[in-house]
């Protein structure tokens, strides 16, 4: 009698185990996984899957992005803006990546207490994010100015925590 309890119970603690790591831990950007319905926005975009891909998400950056008063981001050179990847960063950047502080600081806060190393695509949308918070903080003045620096702050020591995490020895990849 005492084996079959001690197997149900560790069953249970198995099954209990699994589902809520499997099950609770949240997402780090929903809008990647609940794209609009008027949108044929591609479920859980993803940039960069190649070297040449970062370098040309390098070159997105490095070119002159535009944010109209909706907050919609565009690529200004129209070379660049004519490119297919051009379309995934259009997507990633006003459909996924959080834009108001209230979202930004949930992200901060869900990126610090986050196990383990993150995912691809999580990291490369915090950059994104990190860079949109940037600026959003180079634009602001007085009280707001401040508000976006400590948002740029916790993002930034959240991406550079896990890459301290993911360099050292035993991370898991």
């Amino acid at each position: 009698m005492h084996r079959k309890t001690l197997l149900l119970l560790l069953l249970y603690y198995n099954a209990q185990a699994t589902v809520s790591h499997g099950w609770s831990r949240a997402v780090l950007f929903p809008a990647a996984h609940r794209p609009k319905r008027s949108s044929s926005m591609p479920l859980n975009p993803i940039l960069q899957t190649s070297l040449e891909e970062v370098e040309l998400l390098f070159e997105f950056l490095l070119a002159e992005l535009e944010i109209s008063p909706d907050l919609k981001i565009s690529i200004k050179d129209e070379e660049l803006a004519s490119l297919r990847k051009a379309s995934d960063f259009h997507t990633v950047c006003n459909d996924v990546i959080p834009k108001h502080i209230p979202d930004i600081r949930r992200l901060s806060a869900s990126l610090s207490s986050h196990p383990g190393v993150l995912k691809k695509e999580d990291f490369e949308r915090t950059v994104l994010t990190l860079a949109y918070t940037a600026y959003r903080t180079a634009l602001s003045q007085g009280y707001q100015k401040d508000i976006w620096a400590q948002s740029l702050v916790s993002l930034f020591q959240a991406l550079r925590h896990d890459l301290m995490r993911s360099s050292s020895p035993g991370a898991p990849p």
